[in-house]
């Protein structure tokens, strides 16, 4: 009993850790493909659009494809002449109420804001 009490918090933060790379790789994705809209218009492309696996087509023009299975919804927050912010949340990653979310912007930051593998 004492070792599944340690050991079960430990496989379900691993398990939302994997879930999360799916977010980093797709956020950098966009970041690269809006750098190099951005050199060919000289602005960052798409400010308020959104996509998911309910909208997979959003991000066609710059070349990005989200995946029918994708757990994140992506929010272009800002894209103008000089700043980029694109936020990634996921409220369903695992098994408690918690949110996941993370951002990048036109520097490549990628940050955590509310990491859900630490509220388990």
């Amino acid at each position: 009993g004492i070792l599944a009490a340690l050991a079960i918090p430990r496989f379900m933060t691993a398990t939302t850790k994997s879930k999360q790379s799916e977010c980093k790789g797709i956020l950098k994705q966009i970041y690269t493909m809006e750098n190099t809209y951005r050199q060919e218009h000289s602005t960052y492309w798409g400010e308020g659009l959104v996509a998911s696996r309910a909208a997979q087509n959003t991000l066609d023009s710059i070349g990005v494809e989200i995946a029918t299975t994708a757990r994140y919804t992506y929010t272009i927050t800002t894209a103008n002449a000089s700043d980029l912010l694109v936020t990634a949340e996921c409220d369903d990653l695992d098994t408690d109420a918690a949110i996941d979310q993370w951002t990048i912007d036109q520097n490549g930051d990628l940050k955590c804001v509310i990491d859900d593998a630490v509220a388990i």
